[in-house]
């Protein structure tokens, strides 16, 4: 194959009675005690006879002079506080948004086999699907009509998102720390741990990616797949040849005919992709593994508890499968399994819906109407030929799947 150049790629004082404090009450005052009686002095009227004064007592606190005092000034208006400026209304929850509207809005991928695609009876069906469904049963005890599904592009989604088109992105989405940390989300945990690889025909009898020297390679723009094809191959000194497409339908046309030697993308989405070919044995996934694709739900930030319940409708999944709580056992499980776990996670102990406001059997619930993580995975993405691997238990060789406790 010819050898062309790489594409480059948040935080007074006291009242001082200011009267002159005389003696104490009681004390009689300097030797006036008996003044000599006045002449009368002529035809004034005499004013009373002055008695041998009182005793002083300390003078009552400003008592009024024989004048009248002038009237204090009337108090101002402000006396009476002034209304507190209006307040804009706190935000809804998106957990109350959800329900008051009576479905939740779930971005998915607009077709791809395994994860998210609708089949001919117009059902959306995969991982990512029922991932849907799991967070709309928490909420409202059913998924039936409670999940209108939003297909979503490569290039779209992320505007899907912030713009509150849809109130959860699930749509083969890897973390990273640009999307986390510089778009305004938030990312639940891994639902799927993935990685970046190759497809091409097994005509080519190339065996692994060093194989590929001047390769053309189809690509997806708006994904990560662009970046790390491009730095791979300067990283590792090989010559390959990008085309870039954005659509993925017309990259597996492309592929399919013959315009690129490979493909490129998440593992996972090769083997989908492999799948639906008419011929999947003509066609293999290389060994070599180009990054680390954590793929994880995506919501706006801002609102934590709903990201705490997207967080836990997966850990529960999880735990579930831990236990042993099945989709057919569930509910007996909940009345008659003693493990103190099974009947926190089943909501029989404790109170698991109080947080959310939701019942306490929201993860019950779950469960019982979609299975546990594994029954998940074997029911959407076995059928595709995606082994467990690292999506495995962490109690099984190899296996990455680990949640923090139900408690």
């Amino acid at each position: 194959m010819p050898n062309r150049r790489p594409l480059a790629h948040a935080l007074g004082g006291a009242l001082l009675m200011s009267l002159a404090i005389g003696p104490a009450a009681g004390q009689a005052p300097a030797p006036q005690a008996s003044p000599a009686p006045q002449a009368a002095p002529a035809p004034q009227a005499s004013p009373a006879p002055q008695a041998t004064p009182a005793p002083q007592a300390s003078p009552a606190p400003q008592a009024a002079p024989t004048q009248a005092a002038p009237a204090a000034p009337a108090p101002a208006p402000a006396a009476t506080p002034p209304a507190p400026a209006a307040q804009p209304p706190a935000p809804a929850s998106m957990i109350d948004t959800i329900r008051n509207r009576g479905a939740l809005l779930c971005g998915v991928n607009a077709g791809l086999a395994g994860f998210a695609a609708a089949d001919a009876q117009g059902q959306w069906r995969g991982f990512d699907a029922d991932y849907c469904r799991a967070i709309a049963i928490a909420i409202f005890g059913t998924a039936e009509e409670r999940v209108r599904f939003i297909p979503t592009g490569a290039q779209n989604r992320f505007t899907a998102l912030q713009s509150g088109d849809i109130d959860v992105l699930l749509r083969n989405t890897s973390w990273t720390f640009a999307r986390d940390a510089g778009m305004g989300f938030d990312f639940g945990p891994i639902t799927f741990f993935d990685g970046q690889g190759f497809m091409l025909k097994a005509s080519l009898g190339v065996q692994n990616a060093r194989q590929m020297a001047g390769a053309t390679v189809c690509v997806q723009s708006g994904t990560t797949a662009e970046q790390v094809l491009a730095e791979w191959a300067r990283s590792n000194r090989i010559n390959l040849r990008p085309v870039v497409i954005e659509r993925l339908e017309e990259i597996v046309t492309a592929y399919a005919g013959g315009r690129c030697d490979a493909f490129t993308s998440d593992i996972s989405a090769l083997a989908a992709i492999r799948a639906v070919q008419p011929n999947p044995a003509d066609h293999i996934i290389l060994p070599d593994v180009l990054s680390k694709e954590p793929l994880a739900p995506v919501i706006r930030q801002g609102d934590p508890r709903f990201a705490d319940l997207v967080r836990w409708v997966h850990f529960g999944l999880v735990t579930a499968e831990e236990l042993g709580v099945t989709a057919a056992q569930a509910r007996q499980m909940a009345e008659g399994d003693p493990r103190p776990e099974v009947q926190r996670l089943l909501g029989r102990t404790g109170e698991p819906g109080r947080p959310f406001g939701l019942d306490n059997a929201w993860m019950l619930n779950v469960i019982a109407a979609l299975g546990h993580y594994g029954e998940i995975y074997e029911r959407n993405l076995g059928p595709i030929g995606l082994q467990r691997g690292r999506n495995a238990l962490w109690t099984q060789p190899g296996g990455l799947q680990y949640a923090p406790p139900f408690r």
